[in-house]
Formats: structure tokens, C-alpha cells, sequence
């Protein structure tokens, strides 16, 4: 789903000419805010049998069921992208790339080929299952044998994400990007503002403050966040301010 473009109608048609819709399964790596999540249900309402349910690796915002943990840490590829992904990264909707009946595309990396890590993230990855596995077998059983409302949505991601917006006068919840991996994107790619770190998240955000300190950002210790930390895009700049450097932006 691309934000303010909706679903990929084309591949929901494809998908239910193929398979029952009510055997398809969204997946993502983790939750933020809880937007996408809001999305995918409103886009699916027009279309009977799929399930809006989303699953995901890591659900910090509270706002899905079907988790593997509620704890806010740095998904490797969410920093990395498209170098662990097989070079393929960023959704492509463009009038003249895409027709009204193609699938939605996606921008592939090719000068990138060098670089690729994809195959070493992935053996990496796997070469550490032995040390979690019996970690991962209770885990699994403790969700399965949670109640409904123990795993219920909280949506208190979302919450903290609105009051955040209004205490700093933001007045832009896509200003907001909550989360150990979105702090680390906003950092690394947009113009960033400041960082709220969560007072008790000590070494887990080593790399966030490190990363604060080459930007010239300030983080400010607070408490009561539902995430380790909180990146704020610079209200100055249009969501299309990028660059490490901070340098290629462009004012409102």
C-alpha cells in the first residue's frame, strides 16, 4: 500500500482469482504507529473475504494481534534496505511506468549489486537460530496461550505518537516516526529535529545517540514512551528533505 495512493487493487484481483482471499495473510517487519495497519483495513473493506489482520516481526505501536514481540529493537533491514533485500526496495506508482492494470512496482538497486549483502544478512541471521531456539519455542507458546485480550491491540503507539505531535506543536503525525528502526531512518535519510529517548533504554540506543551526535541532533531523556525512543522530522521541511548530510532539503 502506498500512503495517499491506496492498495495494489490489481494484485487483490490477482490474488483472489487464484487463491481464496480468506487464506491470504499480510505480513510486515513491525509496527510504528499503527498507520499502515489503519490502511490496510480501510483498504480491504471493498473487497469480500480478505482478512485485515496484520502479522508482523515486531509490534512496538500495539496496534496488531499476530506478533513475535512487543519490544522495540532495530530490525537490521530497516536501516539497510534494499542492500538485504535482494536490491529491491521502495514502491514505484508512477502514471507512466505503471498502468491502471500492472501490479505496483518496485525500484531495483542495480548500481547497488556490489554492495549487496542479501545472502551474508540472511546466513548471518540464520547462524544464530541454535543459541534462540528454545528462547523462541516458549515465546511462541506463551502467545498462543495469551488470551484474546492479552494480545488485543492498545493502539498506545499511536496515542503517544498524537500527544508527541501536539506537546512539540508538530501538528503532523508523518513528522513522527516512533521506534528504534524509524529514529535510525530518520537519522541516517531525512532532516531530523530531536530525539525523545526512553530514560531506561540505556545501551539499546548507543547507535541512535552516536548517530544524534554526527547529525547535531539533541536527544532529550523522557519519560512514559511506549518505544525506546521517538525521531522527529524537521517541521521546516517537506517530507522529501533527504540526504545524510542534511544538506539536500527544500523548505515549505
Amino acid at each position: 500500500s502506498v500512503r495517499g495512493q491506496g492498495i495494489d487493487t490489481a494484485a487483490l484481483r490477482w490474488l483472489a482469482e487464484r487463491h481464496d482471499p480468506a487464506d491470504v495473510v499480510f505480513v510486515d517487519g513491525w509496527t510504528g504507529k499503527g498507520a499502515i495497519t489503519r490502511e490496510l483495513a480501510d483498504a480491504l473493506a471493498p473487497f469480500e473475504g480478505f482478512d485485515p489482520e496484520l502479522a508482523v516481526l515486531a509490534d512496538p505501536g500495539g496496534c496488531v494481534r499476530t506478533y513475535g514481540t512487543r519490544e522495540d529493537f532495530l530490525i537490521p533491514s530497516a536501516c539497510l534496505n534494499s542492500t538485504v533485500s535482494g536490491l529491491i526496495s521502495r514502491t514505484v506508482l508512477r502514471a507512466d511506468l505503471v498502468g491502471p492494470y500492472d501490479f505496483h512496482g518496485g525500484k531495483f538497486y542495480r548500481e547497488l549489486a556490489e554492495t549487496d549483502v542479501s545472502r551474508f544478512f540472511l546466513e548471518a541471521v540464520e547462524s544464530r537460530f541454535g543459541e534462540v531456539r528454545a528462547q523462541a519455542d516458549e515465546g511462541a507458546r506463551t502467545l498462543l496461550a495469551a488470551s484474546e485480550a492479552e494480545r488485543a491491540p492498545t493502539w498506545e503507539g499511536w496515542r503517544a505518537v498524537e500527544r508527541i505531535s501536539e506537546e512539540y506543536g508538530i501538528g503532523d503525525v508523518n513528522l513522527v516516526k516512533p521506534g528504534v528502526g524509524e529514529t535510525t531512518r530518520v537519522l541516517l535519510r531525512r532532516v531530523p529535529w530531536r530525539v525523545l529517548a526512553r530514560r531506561d533504554a540505556g545501551g539499546d540506543l548507543d547507535h541512535v545517540r552516536l548517530l544524534a551526535e554526527q547529525r547535531g541532533v539533541p536527544v532529550e531523556e523522557v519519560d512514559g514512551l511506549p518505544y525506546r525512543c521517538v525521531g522527529l522530522i524537521h517541521p521546516r521541511f517537506t517530507r522529501g528533505a533527504t540526504g545524510a548530510d542534511g544538506k539536500a532539503v527544500a523548505s515549505r
